[in-house]
C-alpha cells in the first residue's frame, strides 16, 4: 500500500488567463488527438493522478469512484496520442458564463515533444465552438509544468489576473 501523501499549504502564484486570438501550434493538425466520447471516471482519475504527480495536483485524489464518474460526465475529455499510446489529456467544462479548460497535461515521458501545443490548439478550438461567443479561460500556477504558462500565452491566452493563493503542496524529503 502506498504511503499517504504528506501535504502542506503555501502561498502560490496563480495566473488566470482568457483567450484572445487563437494561435495554432506548428504541426498541430498532424497530432493524433481524439475526444474520449464515452465518459469514464477511472480514465480521468488515471490522467489526473499520473500527470499531476509532479505538480502537486491533490485536490481530487480523495474523490470516490462515483464522483469521478460524475465529473467525467460533466466535462469533455480529450486525449493526445503518440504512436497509439495515450500521452496526455485535457478536460473542458461549461461554467455557464464561460468555457474553461479545467485540466490539461501530459504524462512525464511525453513532455517536451510538441504534443502539448498540439493538444492545446485542438481543445482550444473545441472550447471556442462550445463557448459560442463566451470567454474561454484557463488557469495555471507556479506548481505546474515549467512551460505551462508559456504554452498558454503562445496559443493566444493572455493573463487577466494574477493572485497569490494558498495551495496544497506535496511535502518532499526536502521539506516541501
Amino acid at each position: 500500500m502506498p504511503e499517504p501523501l504528506r501535504l502542506t499549504t503555501a502561498p502560490t502564484r496563480v495566473w488566470y488567463l482568457e483567450l484572445g486570438d487563437l494561435r495554432p501550434a506548428a504541426g498541430a493538425a498532424e497530432a493524433a488527438i481524439a475526444h474520449a466520447a464515452v465518459p469514464y471516471g477511472p480514465l480521468n482519475r488515471f490522467f489526473y493522478e499520473e500527470v499531476g504527480r509532479a505538480f502537486s495536483w491533490v485536490d481530487k485524489l480523495s474523490w470516490p469512484p462515483e464522483r469521478w464518474q460524475a465529473w467525467a460526465e460533466r466535462v469533455e475529455t480529450w486525449l493526445v496520442h503518440d504512436r497509439g499510446t495515450p500521452a496526455g489529456y485535457a478536460e473542458l467544462g461549461d461554467r455557464g458564463d464561460r468555457v474553461e479548460i479545467e485540466t490539461f497535461g501530459l504524462l512525464a515521458p511525453f513532455r517536451g515533444r510538441g504534443l502539448g501545443g498540439a493538444l492545446l490548439t485542438r481543445v482550444t478550438e473545441r472550447a471556442v465552438e462550445l463557448a459560442d461567443g463566451r470567454p474561454v479561460t484557463v488557469n495555471t500556477c507556479e506548481l505546474d509544468g515549467e512551460h505551462a504558462l508559456a504554452n498558454y500565452t503562445a496559443r493566444g491566452f493572455r493573463v487577466v489576473e494574477e493572485k497569490v493563493e494558498l495551495r496544497a503542496r506535496v511535502v518532499t524529503d526536502g521539506g516541501g
